[in-house]
């Protein structure tokens, strides 16, 4: 054997849809029992100049994945599983990902975006919380040499100190490390506020993150603030449904809309958003029940952050303003300064006294603060 082979972890015969999916059913005889205590079937093959051979992570290569660890997808994770390697191609080419850049991934899965991002030449770390999952990954690619998976919670995860330690271990340039992942669907507003305040580490984050119904999206066009918050109570939706379901806004949202909200002003302070391309949802496992899209943040450098005599401060501001959203801002404010210097504020940055926080930009925002913030 050539000393420097490389050992790729393969998948068992292919299995039945139905005998993953219906795992709560309970033959007499289950038949898949051994298959479970099996240890993953290793072949060697000779190292090449990518990290791994690529191999097609499709609908049938994820099931025999899924199954080589007895595992199903857990919806309180949010785990939907890409189906599509192209797409995976595409969300590593919008990263324009290159021979020696860091890319931190979230929750990897069965691997099919580590793959790509592994033959790009890519060192990557993984955070995954499913350990299970995190197993699988590790055991896929432990001859790459580029791989690095931790079992942890990205939320809780302390990313400086990993990536500090990583960037150095791999000599690579300031600013090379990127964030590219299929995030779970449930988690896209807490990743999003963990690393666009990470300029200093991260040079772009790329997500692949839920959107809502285009039919929910046309009825909104037509409804007050106050119309869509009064039905969806009347409806039952939660919040949580709604944050997972409108993610997207977090890219493409404009002034005086309902779905412009502290959230946008944030993306914006930190970063510079653009929608990439869309994801159907036929291209996940299970199918989700809305479609997705790719979207990127290119982090600017905390000395491009607009000038604010305090962080905490401004978004304390912000998120007081759309409290009470239908308030005007002379209303919303008044525990900050009197209503009259928040009018001549307002008149002083070329905006009406009787303006509302749907019709501030971020600019418009800052140069608020900085007029009636008393530090």
């Amino acid at each position: 054997m050539n000393p420097c082979s490389l050992c790729s972890v393969q998948t068992f015969p292919p299995i039945s849809h139905s005998a993953l999916l219906y795992r709560h059913s309970k033959p007499a005889h289950d038949s898949t029992a051994d298959v479970r205590r099996r240890a993953p079937y290793v072949v060697c093959a000779e190292r090449s100049s990518r990290a791994s051979a690529p191999s097609a992570d499709d609908y049938h290569a994820t099931l025999k994945a899924l199954k080589s660890k007895g595992r199903f997808p857990r919806k309180s994770l949010g785990q939907h599983y890409m189906l599509n390697s192209e797409i995976n191609d595409q969300l590593a080419g919008a990263a324009g990902i290159e021979q020696g850049d860091v890319v931190l991934e979230i929750g990897p899965g069965t691997g099919s975006l580590t793959n790509v991002l592994l033959n790009s030449g890519a060192f990557v770390l993984a955070v995954e919380k499913d350990k299970h999952m995190a197993a699988l990954v590790s055991e896929r690619f432990s001859s790459s040499g580029k791989l690095k998976v931790l079992t942890e919670d990205i939320v809780k995860c302390h990313v400086r100190s990993h990536m500090s330690s990583l960037v150095g271990s791999t000599h690579s340039k300031s600013r090379n490390a990127k964030v590219v992942a299929n995030i779970p669907f449930n988690i896209s507003t807490d990743v999003i506020k963990l690393f666009l305040p990470m300029g200093d580490i991260f040079s772009e984050v790329v997500l692949l993150l839920q959107i809502m119904k285009q039919s929910r999206v046309i009825e909104r066009e037509s409804l007050t603030f106050m119309d869509i918050k009064e039905r969806d109570e009347e409806r039952g939706v939660s919040r949580n449904a709604e944050k997972e379901e409108t993610a997207v806004r977090l890219v493409v949202s404009s002034l005086r809309t309902p779905e412009y909200r502290p959230i946008n002003v944030f993306v914006n302070f930190y970063s510079e958003p653009e929608y990439k391309f869309k994801v159907p949802r036929t291209n996940f496992f299970p199918q989700p029940n809305v479609d997705a899209a790719v979207v990127s943040f290119k982090l600017k450098l905390p000395s491009e952050y607009p000038h604010v005599s305090s962080t905490k401060s401004f978004f304390s501001m912000v998120n007081s303003a759309f409290n009470e959203k239908r308030k005007m801002l002379r209303k919303s404010l008044q525990h900050i300064c009197t209503s009259l210097e928040i009018e001549e504020a307002l008149t002083n940055i070329g905006l009406l006294a009787t303006s509302r926080p749907e019709e501030l930009t971020l600019d418009d925002f800052v140069k608020l603060h900085n007029l009636i913030a008393k530090e």
